[in-house]
């Protein structure tokens, strides 16, 4: 970090296994806390946090916080006067107080909004929207990013959108326990919109539209216009991500020659075939369908309903589960069922991350369906990191704006024209004025 450049500070909400996290941090953010009630997620987040070296800032100073996020107090008030944060006092040098946060970020459940489920919006228990509301105006950060599907932005959840934004940024808006129009007057905050991102336009081998609202606290944008994330470029197709991972899975059978290494060699050659044709000739370029994590009470790791198993079956890929791991797939019938199927092959929960987007290096705790979930309900981390930096940017650029501002003017002594004042008259001058 540059000298004199002040850590950017996070909270997150709903972090689940660190997707959104992951992105955050690579945009610049250091994470005060991160809050999940997952237990094999909240596994994940203090297993990789501890073990990698470039999330040491978030070892020392982060706290990872394994509760209902509405349990969770980042400050002190009447009502209660305890704190969840503890290892953030360490870097603050006292307890966390209003408007000093630069960013609260939250990927809130998706189910109430989602077109794979009912889509009861305010009406579902799940829709932590309220809670994301209460947490802005008890911190009031200087910027705001909500991560959702891409759902919530149906024409039947309109007014529940505008209540969001009249609540963040003031104006007229129905009261989803009343259905009632309200005058709101707003916490302060300027909407920079809700935009729909696609995963696959920044780096992510999937169909992943995602709906992310960012808003910004009018007192630190001022002037500065946010400005969303382009897309990088170039489609990057699941033959791309998982060329090499398929092969070092086939390796070993291939080696051993005989009946198993001709079955090997012509299960992994097909699927070289299928998934480098649909690079080559999809109009998708050859990306996966959408992951998704499933719920916990309602079956196990799956690759999605029929729809989206024909979808991976035009990559070579079987869609009727997820391999099981190396230990499990030494056995013959693991075998069979993970590699050598009909279908072609099942992936595994790290190729599977692979599709969502994750850094090679992160790891997953918990069982096979556990740590399927974890990457199938994540919010890619190349999506996060340039929505991230977006925010970042203008956070920055107001830091500097500021800085300036704040700067003792040097008076010009008696005869000196100050430089803009010359700069101006040669303009004068030069247009013949």
């Amino acid at each position: 970090m540059a000298p004199n450049v002040r850590p950017l500070i996070s909270i997150e909400i709903c972090a689940g296994a660190g997707g959104q996290a992951i992105g955050l941090h690579q945009a610049g953010f250091k994470h005060l806390a991160l809050v999940e009630i997952d237990k094999y997620a909240v596994k994940t987040l203090e297993w990789n946090i501890g073990h990698r070296q470039n999330w040491s800032w978030e070892k020392r100073y982060c706290d990872v916080i394994s509760d209902d996020v509405n349990n969770f107090r980042p400050i002190p008030s009447e009502g209660h006067p305890g704190s969840s944060l503890k290892k953030p006092v360490k870097f603050l040098g006292r307890q966390l107080q209003r408007g000093e946060l630069d960013l609260l970020a939250g990927g809130v459940p998706c189910p109430p909004f989602s077109h794979a489920g009912k889509q009861l919006g305010k009406d579902d228990e799940r829709d932590l929207f309220p809670r994301m509301l209460e947490l802005v105006d008890e911190l009031h950060p200087k910027a705001v990013m909500i991560e959702n599907v891409r759902g919530i932005k149906d024409a039947k959840f309109v007014d529940y959108r505008t209540y969001i934004e009249a609540r963040l940024a003031g104006g007229t808006a129905k009261r989803p326990e009343t259905g009632i129009e309200e005058d709101f007057a707003g916490m302060g905050y300027e909407i920079c919109e809700w935009e729909v991102l696609e995963a696959s336009d920044f780096g992510v081998p999937q169909l992943r539209p995602r709906a992310v609202l960012v808003a910004i606290r009018a007192d630190v944008l001022g002037d500065i216009k946010f400005v969303w994330p382009t897309p990088t470029g170039g489609v990057y197709s699941v033959f791309d991500a998982l060329e090499k991972s398929m092969e070092e899975r086939y390796a070993p059978y291939i080696s051993m020659g005989g009946e198993i290494g001709e079955i090997a060699t012509n299960s992994l050659n097909r699927w070289v075939r299928e998934a480098s044709k649909a690079a080559l000739e999809k109009k998708d370029g050859g990306i996966a369908p959408t992951l998704v994590g499933g719920s916990k009470k309602h079956g196990g790791a799956d690759l999605g309903p029929s729809r989206a198993k024909a979808a991976w079956e035009t990559l070579g890929v079987s869609g009727m589960g997820v391999a099981n791991s190396h230990e499990q797939g030494v056995k013959k019938e693991s075998q069979d069922r993970d590699l050598f199927g009909a279908g072609g092959p099942m992936l595994t929960v790290e190729q599977a991350a692979i599709i969502q987007g994750f850094p090679a290096e992160w790891e997953f705790t918990g069982g096979k369906t556990a740590q399927y979930r974890q990457i199938g309900n994540a919010f890619p981390p190349p999506v996060a990191a340039a929505v991230g930096q977006a925010i970042a940017d203008v956070l920055r650029a107001a830091d500097e704006r500021d800085a300036r501002n704040s700067a003792p003017q040097q008076k010009p002594l008696p005869g000196q024209v100050i430089p803009a004042l010359v700069d101006g008259a040669d303009d004068r001058q030069g247009a013949g004025v």
